[in-house]
């Protein structure tokens, strides 16, 4: 009766979510989240309520949940069967939970799983692992006095649901390492406590109209309760009934709430089963012995007595069902499994960024050519002779460069050695008036050319610029043996020995930064780890038309030296910080383009519309044409084709 291998899990095509137990809090406050079908995203039913999915490879701290709440480590949602005993009052029957594996499979220290749990997972019958075993209240007195469940002494055959010694039931989900255990009490005594609580209260104060249906209940500190209380036919017990509820307890009120639909078809069908064999049972009994009705001469009223005489009935007797725990363990565990998964967060974006945008479009272009070349090669292989040994390298030499290709695409990958860690440390390093004149070459689009015998320290300084820019403004050659024209490329790396010609160092649009090797007189000591590489170097920043240190510049520029030099700030902190700043003037940038090249708006309306903007000044004036050339050929073609459109071109009113 195992529930093995669960395949009835709602997918998003997406993304895929699965509800999720800690496996170890205090020891693991980060969860890998992932796109893809190889390594799914998980969703924690409330540990907190709303966890954000990145892409691959990012880290999703935990936020902190109440510190009076400890349940995060042990609970994600319970579902229970309860029993009004007319002896003992309201029980927990059965309860099955959620628990997450400690460590995923294959883990090679000593708190893997026994070999016990490895062969119980290849024989797939339903057999308690070492660890539920040890921890089963019907394991011995010493288990029994720990246990947090009611002692034996105060239960009656109603009250009880497994015999004693029996371990429970549990059920691998073998996709998600999730295991489903059922006993009559949680082990746990905070989750004995709760749904104690939700029991007493389902089956006494927390009714519906008519004392047979669903209601729901709760508060943030005891959890949220789903309770759907029913009768069992029985000829013994007064009123040929007795009193029993299905619960499902859980942390998060809104997915409860949601869920709840779902939980009361998927219950409402479990509560009908049982009711169906039990009146089957009670026919039949009743049929074997008519007289027993006179037992209901006495006054019949709508409260709960205890009675004299009569023993309590277990719920097996009712149903004459030797394997109903079993079922309802398998009734649950999918009913917990379903449940988590019907429901998915789905990761709202919004529209896509114009780096997105740029980026999708030269992957695109670098596709298409690429297919070109492998096209043309194939020709070529056909046509071609034979050539002899060696003459292979030197026909490479033809092919297009790796700098050109990457001064296309904009997205190359710099060489393992990171020279430049951030623009924090870039500033630091060259000094705060040669950092704002690079930058303000680099806001501006002027070309920007470093000379450096170490490429690694070229590339690096690249890589740290290239973070100020969107992606489309961005065309690097990252090293090469001449000298490149500034429409080719704004960022050049030239070995020292390049000559660059004298309209382009006289030139107010290009800036030129020499990477001298220091004389050993005037080496100074690494201030941290990160300046040993460039202890060695002396840094020069020329321009034919240097900024004067009173030009006020563009916005973004000392918005960026703020966060900068804002030493409370991190430098993942300042990242973020750089990409708001970037979305917030690409905004501008689509506003004056739309306003300009797509409307045709005369010169005096351009000037109104750059003052509410904020962007008045020359600099930024300056800045939003360059940033203007950043566009995605998308954004551009919805513009103009929204324009065209018969619907845009109708007079307005």
């Amino acid at each position: 009766m195992l529930l093995d291998g669960f395949m009835c899990v709602t997918k998003c095509v997406a993304l895929r979510i699965r509800f999720f137990f800690f496996p170890s809090p205090r020891k693991r406050q980060a969860l890998d989240l992932q796109y893809g079908r190889r390594c799914p995203a998980r969703l924690i039913w409330k540990w907190p309520c709303v966890l954000l999915c990145r892409r691959e490879g990012a880290r999703v701290i935990l936020p902190s949940v109440k510190a009076s709440c400890c349940l995060q480590d042990t609970m994600n949602a319970i579902v229970a069967l309860c029993h009004f005993c007319e002896l003992h009052g309201p029980r927990t029957l059965f309860c099955t939970e959620v628990l997450h594996a400690p460590l995923p499979q294959g883990a090679g220290n000593g708190d893997s799983p026994g070999q016990g749990e490895q062969a119980e997972e290849e024989e797939g019958g339903i057999q308690m692992s070492s660890r539920i075993r040890a921890h089963s209240p019907a394991e011995g007195a010493s288990a029994e006095s720990s246990s947090p469940g009611p002692k034996k002494s105060d239960m009656c055959e109603g009250c009880r649901s497994l015999a004693a010694g029996h371990p429970g039931y549990i059920s691998h989900d073998k996709e998600t390492s999730i295991k489903y255990v059922s006993h009559q009490h949680p082990n746990h005594p905070q989750l004995f406590s709760i749904v104690r609580q939700a029991c007493v209260r389902s089956l006494s104060c927390e009714v519906c109209p008519g004392r047979e249906g669903p209601i729901f209940f709760g508060d943030e500190q005891h959890g949220f309760v789903f309770s759907h209380t029913f009768f069992i036919k029985d000829s013994l017990a007064r009123g040929f009934q007795r009193w029993y509820s299905i619960i499902a307890i859980m942390m998060d009120r809104i997915y409860l709430i949601n869920s709840w639909p779902f939980l009361l078809g998927k219950i409402r069908g479990i509560i009908d089963e049982l009711q169906g064999k039990a009146l089957k049972v009670f026919e039949t009994e009743q049929f074997g012995c008519p007289q027993r009705a006179q037992r209901m001469n006495t006054a019949f009223t709508p409260f709960l007595h205890q009675r004299n005489g009569n023993a309590a009935r277990s719920l097996t007797s009712l149903t004459s069902d030797d394997n109903l725990w079993a079922c309802l363990h398998t009734s649950f565990a999918w009913l917990l499994k379903a449940c988590g998964s019907r429901l998915t967060e789905k990761l709202l974006e919004g529209a896509p960024t114009e780096d997105t945008l740029v980026q999708m479009e030269k992957l695109a272009d670098l596709e298409e050519e690429s297919e070109s070349w492998d096209n043309s090669e194939a020709e070529e292989e056909e046509k071609a002779p034979v050539l002899p040994e060696g003459a292979e390298g030197r026909e490479l030499t033809k092919c297009p460069t790796d700098s050109s290709l990457l001064s296309d695409c904009g997205n190359w990958q710099p060489r393992k050695l990171s020279v430049f860690k951030s623009l924090r440390h870039m500033r630091q390093v060259l000094g705060a008036p040669s950092f704002r004149m690079l930058a303000w070459h680099v806001l501006m689009g002027n070309q920007v050319i470093w000379k450096s015998r170490d490429a690694d320290l070229v590339q690096s300084a690249f890589e740290v610029l290239r973070t100020m820019l969107p992606v489309g403004c961005v065309r690097i050659i990252p090293y090469s043996n001449q000298y490149e024209e500034a429409y080719r490329c704004n960022f050049l790396g030239l070995s020292p020995h390049v000559q660059i010609p004298s309209h382009v160092l006289a030139s107010e649009f290009a800036v030129v930064v020499e990477a001298h090797s220091a004389p050993r007189s005037s080496l100074h000591p690494a201030r941290c780890e990160d300046d040993q590489s460039l202890s060695k170097y002396e840094f020069v920043v020329t321009s034919g038309s240097p900024v004067a240190a009173d030009r006020v510049g563009p916005t973004i520029l000392n918005k960026m030296e703020a966060a900068l030099t804002n030493q409370n700030l991190s430098v993942g902190v300042v990242d973020q910080c750089l990409v708001c700043l970037k979305e917030e003037w690409m905004n501008k940038v689509k506003v004056l383009f739309k306003f300009t090249k797509v409307d045709s708006r005369p010169k005096e309306d351009t000037q109104k519309l750059l003052s509410i903007l904020g962007a008045s000044e020359e600099d930024n004036v300056k800045l939003l044409k360059f940033w203007m050339t950043g566009l995605s050929k998308t954004y551009k073609s919805h513009l103009m084709s929204t324009v065209r459109s018969p619907t845009a071109s109708e007079p307005r009113n």
